[in-house]
């Protein structure tokens, strides 16, 4: 709860700094806002608090994720100074972001659907709105436009199974409706089903789970790259999180009647998400349709429904995150030198960059799940609980997607260690520093790069640190 109020505080504190004129701080000071925050968090471990008459529960599990999405968010900010450097706006911006990060808490910690819904509706209202921040950009505009529309349309859709589930058991409390399905498992009503299935697509158009997914390219690559980051990192966690917990706490006992459907969704993500991703010649947009794909995987652990499940989408969400964090500090320094991200643009990274280019192939060989990355085990203890619940075809599923997946991560290491393209300056005899390759790395991209491979190799080597917090 502490750490709602404090990014509520930071969030209302950078609206304010447009009148008080102190804009030029808020970077250090919303840095020391997010260092306090996970200490907060931290501090509320195994306290099991409820609040709001029991609208929000701040368990082990809610500060597990929350710890994630806070940290996370303090990597992301080191990443995108730059996206603050506009003046005019710059409160906006810091604001935006923050009031994301509540709703992404409110997600995380809801016990009744009305504090799901409202934590849904900050975080996706924010996100429209930093979509379309790049005013001048055509794409941006469109990216924002897209984003808008189909996430009001799937926001009916939830809304619209939250009051039939109202209606058929008389509680928006997920505890009380657990109980309900327990005791009247064989006489519920028609309309009940018909809130799940409402709900399971407005909560996987959140994830980008296949056949909701169609938004994501063009959103991810119209979108500022930070932007981009952001709805792939801690935008995805808060939603894998909430849907997590609802399946899990609320409709676990009638799992027999959705586990079918998000089988086939989960297969769907996994193959669709791999097989598009091969054909992107796109740095950004293949990182669009991998993050489709890696819903995927994550929809392994809302199926298996076993404790072991909890702690390995816990470990996967922060393997994935800070890996994608890598990545995209990368392509965002390639594309500031050389404006664009296609993959070509990363060839000769590594001999003129070779610190960049490790980097970079420690993330894409964790997301491609290539031991001794988090990325390995991430994937290894999704893969483990869905076969402790029998789920061994679409493990089968899963592994070839993971090998489709190594096929385009690998693209973008070979791109790397091959000879630089020749530009049409050099072609002419002339110079540049484009051609030269050079991309200068400011103090807070190198410490995010160190620390972001730091972390994607301790976790691969000692997984234990994450994965036993859920599993204990």
């Amino acid at each position: 709860m502490n750490t709602l109020i404090v990014l509520a505080g930071l969030g209302v504190l950078a609206l304010f700094s447009e009148i008080l004129n102190f804009k030029k701080y808020l970077f250090p000071f919303v840095l020391i806002g997010l260092a306090a925050a996970f200490f907060t968090t931290v501090r509320d471990w195994n306290t099991n608090i409820s609040y709001y008459n029991n609208m929000m529960t701040f368990d082990n599990y809610a500060v597990a994720f929350t710890a994630v999405i806070v940290f996370v968010a303090f990597l992301w900010f080191l990443l995108a100074p730059s996206f603050f450097d506009e003046v005019s706006s710059r409160a906006d911006h810091f604001a935006l972001v923050l009031f994301a990060l509540v709703g992404g808490v409110v997600m995380i910690s809801y016990s009744n659907m009305v504090m799901l819904f409202l934590g849904i509706e900050i975080l996706s209202i924010s996100m429209y709105i930093l979509a379309g921040s790049r005013k001048n950009d055509p794409n941006s505009n469109e990216a924002a436009l897209k984003y808008f529309l189909m996430g009001a349309f799937a926001t009916g859709f939830l809304l619209f199974g939250i009051a039939l589930i109202y209606g058929a058991t008389g509680s928006f409390h997920i505890g009380k409706i657990s109980e309900y399905l327990i005791m009247n498992r064989a006489g519920l009503p028609a309309i009940f089903f018909a809130g799940v299935i409402l709900m399971l697509v407005g909560l996987a158009f959140k994830i980008s789970a296949v056949p909701f997914h169609f938004w994501t390219p063009d959103v991810y690559q119209g979108s500022p790259d930070v932007i981009t980051a952001f709805m792939a990192t801690i935008v995805k966690t808060a939603a894998i999180a909430a849907f997590f917990r609802l399946f899990f706490t609320c409709f676990s006992s009638i799992g027999t009647m959705w586990s079918t459907t998000i089988w086939a969704l989960a297969a769907l993500t996994i193959i669709v998400g791999n097989l598009t991703a091969v054909y992107q010649t796109n740095l950004k947009r293949m990182l669009a349709y991998s993050s489709i794909s890696h819903a995927g995987y994550m929809l392994l652990a809302i199926l298996a429904m076993n404790t072991f499940s909890i702690g390995s989408v816990l470990f996967y969400t922060l393997a994935y995150s800070i890996s994608t964090i890598a990545a995209f500090t990368v392509l965002l320094l390639v594309v500031n030198t050389k404006g664009n991200s296609d993959i070509r643009s990363f060839s000769g990274l590594a001999k003129n960059n070779p610190f960049m280019a490790f980097v970079m192939t420690v993330a894409m060989l964790s997301l491609a799940g290539i031991p001794p990355t988090a990325g390995f085990f991430a994937k290894y203890y999704i893969f483990a609980a869905a076969l402790q619940s029998n789920y061994i075809w679409l493990v089968i599923i899963a592994v070839l997607g993971s090998l489709i997946g190594v096929y385009y991560y690998f693209r973008v290491i070979i791109a790397m260690y091959q000879a630089p393209l020749p530009s049409a300056s050099t072609q002419r005899g002339e110079s540049s520093a484009q051609d030269e390759g050079g991309i200068s790395l400011s103090l807070n991209h190198k410490i995010l790069l160190v620390i972001t491979a730091a972390l994607a190799v301790l976790f691969g080597v000692l997984p234990d640190l994450i994965l036993g917090l859920l599993n204990s």
